[in-house]
């Protein structure tokens, strides 16, 4: 733990809730004495390759204004949320020793809400019973070990999709471990105190929100997702792996039979199915943020950078410019 706790900005929201747009305002235009330095709390920007879909910052952005925790992994690889709080600490540590401004933005709720409260204190990973896990998943199924988690931990069942294969399997691990529900370990019961946080969220109405999920799905498209999914598929990357069950993704591949699949080539009905499934996230995006202990709303509409700004100067007056 540092000698003082370190500044650190979170500014989330949900897809299509302009959070780059203000990023850029904010630490590129207005504030550039803070040295600000962006750590990505998104799940999919992890991924290399996946740059449309999951509609990374341009990189012009991030030559004046660094971004991390972009492009660390291929497609095939897992990201958790462990590994997202781990990195983001030294992320966070290296840019205080700068002397910059660490600002954690993103969508990812549960990144978010772990990093704001601490990693649950969960038992660590058994080799053993997670190479068990694996084979039983390879003959019995993936539906057969949701089932068994549905009856052993059913708060996890309901919070953890089918195919999120990492999370089911971390949870039957935790259970076969210690004898708990993975949902029966609860993080810290407030902010940590390695970190002087501020915590806001961007806001605007639903309606509005829906109509920019829409725009920018026309613009994804008009931008080359299709594209950049069939370099994906070429490159031997398929619905199974972890960054392709993303939104903007996934929506490409119909599977006629059990592992067999292909690219569609109704390119108008993914398009609807993207800002269809897109519109529902962000529904869920909004309900999830609000259970981050110590969020302040800012309406979009009255002028956010003005907002966040006095609260800088409020709340981080040791790092005023």
């Amino acid at each position: 733990m540092p000698d003082h706790p370190i500044p650190v900005l979170l500014l989330f929201g949900p897809t299509a809730s302009g959070k780059t747009a203000l990023l850029e305002r904010l630490f590129v235009q207005d504030l550039p004495a803070y040295q600000a330095e962006i750590v990505s709390a998104d799940s999919m920007q992890v991924y290399r390759g996946m740059d449309i879909g999951t509609a990374k910052p341009p990189l012009e952005l991030r030559a004046v204004l660094p971004h991390h925790l972009i492009d660390i992994r291929d497609p095939n690889e897992q990201f958790n949320a462990g590994e997202f709080v781990r990195l983001a600490d030294a992320c966070c540590r290296d840019i205080a020793k700068r002397g910059g401004l660490p600002v954690i933005s993103g969508g990812t709720g549960f990144y978010l809400k772990n990093f704001v409260l601490g990693l649950p204190d969960a038992p660590p990973s058994d080799a053993g019973i997670r190479q068990e896990l694996k084979e039983e998943l390879r003959c019995r199924g993936i539906a057969t070990l949701a089932e068994e988690l549905a009856a052993c931990d059913p708060q996890s069942a309901g919070r953890i999709h089918i195919n999120d294969t990492y999370r089911l399997l971390r949870a039957l691990e935790v259970f076969r471990v210690s004898g708990r529900p993975l949902s029966s370990f609860s993080s810290t019961s407030g902010p940590r105190p390695d970190y002087r946080l501020l915590i806001m969220a961007l806001d605007r109405p639903r309606e509005e929100l829906y109509r920019r999920i829409d725009e920018r799905c026309a613009l994804m498209f008009q931008a080359g997702l299709p594209t950049e999914v069939q370099r994906l598929h070429d490159a031997g990357f398929g619905p199974r792996d972890p960054g392709l069950r993303a939104i903007g993704y996934k929506e490409f591949f119909v599977e006629p039979e059990p592992g067999h699949y292909h690219l569609s080539e109704d390119l108008a009905s993914v398009e609807t199915l993207v800002a269809r499934n897109s519109r529902r996230y962000a529904k869920r995006q909004m309900t999830y943020f609000a259970s981050i202990p110590g969020v302040t709303w800012i309406p979009a509409a009255r002028d956010p950078v003005a907002h966040i700004k006095a609260q800088l100067k409020e709340v981080l007056p040791s790092i005023e410019p």
